[in-house]
Formats: structure tokens, C-alpha cells, sequence
């Protein structure tokens, strides 16, 4: 059994593997079926799902569960593969929504977020008009009077980025709290990533996103307003 659960751990789709000895499945239906009753008390010792050890599988990419079934099912010492078809192709069509909303979401977002750094650059240009101009007179450069300002993008690029990554660092998992009560089907099916993994990329994309951003909206302003 442990061979077994090693080559399925060693798939890439796979997030987990969680095994469940014989003993545990027999208390587990015990306890699902037979709690508050004592109609178990007649096998005693006996344990009737002496041949039910098995694995849960949690996945990452649950649309390659017909594949990852297929596989297990031809390996040597396994009698069964339970799935849930329906589900999985509902979680995958909501995954693939989800990943287009989110897309969509997030281009407008940083177009929005250029603009208003861009708008935000150009109030600072305006109201430094008179020192700018003091500057080039006696002799600045173009890259030395846009400094202070391509810094300035970039600093509220990464404020503008911080924002949204501490909340959702707070509300993560409120929310799939939150969602495993309401939809209680999906406990035992889905497996939420932990936060921490999520921030090991989302923070230093969401950084350099924001520092990208930053820049741009600021170059596009400078040079725009500081024209020789």
C-alpha cells in the first residue's frame, strides 16, 4: 500500500495523498452510520472492512482526474477507484470562469491603477512646475528632473499592490471557511491551498507587478509634462 500511495504522491496533478487504514475506515463508518446506536456492538472485534484500506487523493488541477483515475486504476494492487465525474467537471467549468473573470478583473485593474498613478504623477508635476523649471535652467538633465517622480510611481505602485495582498492575506481563510460551510458537498473534495503556499507566488509577482506598474504610469507622465 505505501508503493501505491508514493506513485500517486508522485504525480504532478496531485496536491495530497491522506491514507486510511482498515481500522480507521471501520471506525469512520461507525461513526457515520452507526453513532448513537448499537447495532455495531454484534461484530465485536470483527472488523468488516478488513480488505478497505485506501487512499483520498486531493488534486491540484482537477480537470486531469479522468487521467489521474486511468493511472491509478492500472496499477498493481488496486481494487477500486471511486470519482465524482459531475463534480469534477462543475469544479473544473467553475475554475476555467474564475480564471477568465480573474484575467479580465486584473487588466482592468491595472489599467485603472496606471491611470491613477499617471493622474497622481502629474498633480506633483503641476504643483513643482516653478522648482522644474528652476532646475532645467541651470542645467538638469532630462533623467535627474524624472527621477524623484519614476521613484514616486514606483512607490505608490507597490502601496497599490500591498493593499489588496495584506486584505486578502486576512480574508483568505474567512472565506473558504466560509464556502466549505455553506456548500458542505465540498469538504473531502476540494482542498484549499494554504495561504502561505498562495504567498510564496503571489507576493513577488504582486510586488513587481506593482512596481511595473508604477513605473510605466510615471514614464508615461514625465514624459509627457517634462518635455525639453
Amino acid at each position: 500500500m505505501q508503493e501505491v500511495g508514493n506513485l500517486i504522491q508522485a504525480r504532478p496533478e496531485v496536491e495530497r495523498v491522506e491514507f486510511e487504514s482498515a481500522e480507521q475506515a471501520w471506525e469512520n463508518f461507525k461513526d457515520k452510520y452507526f453513532q448513537g446506536s448499537d447495532a455495531a456492538e454484534g461484530f465485536k472485534d470483527d472488523n468488516p472492512l478488513v480488505n478497505s484500506s485506501n487512499y483520498h487523493v486531493y488534486l491540484n488541477q482537477i480537470e486531469k482526474q479522468t487521467e489521474l483515475v486511468n493511472y491509478i486504476q492500472g496499477l498493481e494492487h488496486v481494487r477500486d477507484v471511486e470519482q465524482s465525474e459531475q463534480a469534477a467537471n462543475t469544479l473544473g467549468s467553475f475554475n476555467k470562469l474564475v480564471s477568465y473573470a480573474s484575467i479580465v478583473i486584473i487588466a482592468l485593474l491595472l489599467i485603472i491603477s496606471i491611470f491613477l498613478i499617471s493622474n497622481t504623477i502629474s498633480v506633483g508635476i503641476s504643483v513643482r512646475k516653478e522648482e522644474i523649471g528652476i532646475m532645467k535652467y541651470i542645467g538638469a538633465t532630462d533623467a535627474f528632473v524624472r527621477a524623484p517622480f519614476l521613484l514616486e510611481g514606483m512607490v505608490l505602485g507597490v502601496i497599490g499592490a500591498a493593499i489588496p495582498l495584506v486584505a486578502l492575506y486576512f480574508l483568505y481563510n474567512s472565506v473558504v471557511e466560509y464556502i466549505l460551510n455553506k456548500f458542505s458537498v465540498l469538504t473531502g473534495v476540494v482542498a484549499f491551498i494554504p495561504v502561505w503556499q498562495i504567498y510564496q507566488i503571489l507576493l513577488p509577482i504582486g510586488l513587481a507587478l506593482g512596481i511595473g506598474i508604477g513605473f510605466i504610469g510615471s514614464m508615461m507622465t514625465t514624459r509627457k509634462h517634462l518635455r525639453v
